[in-house]
């Protein structure tokens, strides 16, 4: 039986993690880097027009952390480990922005966007990428990185020969 460390380390045994690692890898170290290059648009400008607090020092940190992350998850190196912030930033994203859509009005210190229409059908129209991304997330730190990974070599030099079991 695995203990909690060994399965934390472990890259699971799934050989087409490859794909869920390249989808995440490609959202999160896009829009991480879009976050510091655009930071008016996408980082601390965004951030201040939905209501996030510190938004000139949130911005550009979750930036950083999307991109390191997802640079993380791409090469399949401490991938449960990296996968833990993207699903909190994601969470964060869903209450910070689509709750408000789907209650039709600003929520706390979050505000609204303007749009056509507001309710349930709308949120979920606009969360369904956010949903995808903290599903892959948990798919990812559940599973592990898979045979293709930093993560598959280190620990096959790591792992204690097998006692002759086939």
């Amino acid at each position: 039986m695995r203990t909690a460390g060994e399965w934390w380390r472990s890259p699971g045994k799934l050989d087409w993690a490859i794909l869920i690692r390249l989808s995440l890898a490609f959202v999160f170290i896009l829009e991480g880097y879009q976050k510091l290059v655009f930071p008016e648009i996408l980082g601390a400008g965004r951030f201040t027009k939905i209501g996030i607090p510190y938004a000139e020092v949130m911005g550009p940190f979750v930036g950083v952390v999307e991109l390191v992350c997802g640079a993380l998850i791409l090469a399949g190196w401490f991938t449960r480990a990296a996968a833990v912030p993207l699903i909190i930033i994601m969470l964060v994203a869903i209450m910070t922005t689509k709750v408000p859509i789907l209650l039709g009005h600003d929520w706390g210190m979050f505000k609204v966007r303007d749009l056509d229409r507001y309710g349930f059908l709308s949120m979920t129209h606009e969360t369904r990428t956010d949903f995808a991304m903290v599903m892959e997330s948990i798919f990812i730190l559940l599973s592990g990185a898979g045979r293709w990974s930093i993560d598959a070599a280190r620990w096959q030099t790591r792992r204690v020969p097998d006692s002759g079991r086939g």
